[in-house]
């Protein structure tokens, strides 16, 4: 059966796979090409290692296709326990950059565990979410839900390292699918949009405008569902978060979060110091004009203006040097990749599959959606890679088990009756 399987692949997110790959290996070669270039295989350089991983990926996709499928789903906790032990062993055995306790350290070489827990917290939340009796209408599942997604997110923002923690909350879109109600999703959004209301209005009048719209929506509802206590228990919590924003921006948060809400919100900084990184992203993608300088023609990439610019900043080589054109390409095998999930994740004939692949495409989509808009001021700068392109080992192996456990999940499809 499993050669039957490895038949029915999807060679369409494989080829995607593949492209992005490929092109995020040759944005890495420009963007960290010293004077006088080397082998390709030289692990000295930047370029050299991630040829490397690459090549290191090959195994673990085969490994992952020859599996069987069912393994995924009947030790999904075993999965998901290894993944929370690595995270507690960081207090322990973690090494500590930039802040952050994060990686272990072996040799030259570092392994981030959080960008494989990511794929643990997948695993379990489908299984959980396959039973038949769950019904995330009931609060009680909700908890265990929302426990499951927020264990790593916990032990992660105690690194402190709130950009990879973030990216577990993509996951309430999951929820979101499986039946959770739709008002969990739209307070997010809301208070997202509060809170960077309340650090350039003043909260009164935030406060009035809220309460003039719980107003009419009270007085359009039928009198048999009005429920004016709760109206009041609602309104009573929403002006204490937003008269609670400016105490937190204040005392809670850290000097550098500060300075990035700062920059997003364009208020005055100083270009050499806070805002100098965005500002270079910014120059060095607009540069690059309709159809780009060229490859390995950016002159920004090539006088280091960008910081972590094989990393985080990845995404402006491409600007500079592919330009407007050929970051649309990108920007397009990128949605296409994402949108193909879905699709087949919908054909899923179980519930855990599709579950699974709607994990993956929410994982996927949030750190290419965060990456990108960070970097033209859409986004508070935070450290997250753009899957298959920013440089490093950990995220390109993480992002690969992930996405090939789907395609061994949809090729098996046919043996899931």
């Amino acid at each position: 059966m499993r050669g039957k399987s490895i038949g029915n692949i999807d060679w369409i997110i494989v080829l995607l796979y593949i492209a992005l790959v490929v092109m995020g290996w040759l944005t890495i070669y420009s963007a960290s090409l010293p004077l006088e270039a080397t082998s390709v295989f030289d692990t000295k350089q930047t370029y050299g290692r991630q040829m490397l991983f690459i090549f290191l990926s090959i195994p673990l996709i085969l490994i992952l296709l020859f599996l069987d499928a069912k393994i995924f789903e009947r030790f999904s906790f075993v999965f998901y326990g290894i993944g929370v032990l690595l995270l507690l062993g960081l207090f322990i055995f973690g090494v500590t950059k930039k802040g952050q306790t994060n990686w272990y350290q072996f040799g030259g070489f570092g392994f981030q565990p959080s960008e494989f827990v990511k794929t643990g917290t997948a695993l379990l939340l489908a299984k959980y979410l396959s039973f038949s009796q769950i019904n995330l209408k009931n609060v009680q599942h909700q908890m265990i839900g929302f426990g499951i997604i927020l264990l790593p997110v916990f032990l992660i923002l105690l690194q402190p390292d709130a950009g990879s923690a973030m990216i577990f909350l993509s996951l309430i879109f999951v929820l979101n699918r499986e039946g959770l109600p739709a008002w969990y999703l739209a307070s997010g959004f809301g208070a997202i949009i509060v809170f960077f209301l309340a650090l350039k209005i003043d909260p009164k009048y935030i406060i009035a405008g809220i309460a003039i719209i719980m107003l009419l929506y009270y007085l359009k509802m039928k009198r048999i569902k009005r429920n004016t206590i709760l109206f009041f228990i609602i309104f009573t919590v929403i002006s204490g978060f937003v008269f609670s924003v400016n105490y937190v921006y204040n005392n809670v948060l850290e000097p550098h979060q500060k300075d990035r809400i700062d920059v997003l919100l364009g208020k005055n900084v100083d270009i050499k110091k806070e805002g100098y990184n965005l500002n270079q992203s910014m120059i060095t993608i607009g540069s690059g004009g309709l159809t780009g300088k060229g490859y390995l023609e950016g002159t920004q990439t090539k006088g280091g203006f960008v910081p972590e610019q094989h990393t985080d900043y990845i995404f402006t080589t491409v600007g500079e040097e592919w330009g407007f054109i050929g970051s649309t390409t990108v920007i397009l095998i990128f949605v296409t990749l994402f949108l193909r999930i879905i699709v087949q994740a919908e054909k899923q004939k179980t519930k855990f599959s599709r579950v699974y692949g709607y994990c993956v495409a929410s994982y996927l989509f949030t750190h290419f959606f965060v990456n990108i808009a960070m970097l033209i001021k859409l986004f508070p700068t935070i450290g997250v890679p753009l899957p298959f392109f920013s440089y490093g080992g950990s995220s390109l192996w993480a992002f690969t088990i992930m996405l090939f456990i789907f395609v061994k999940l949809d090729a098996n499809k046919v043996n899931e009756w």
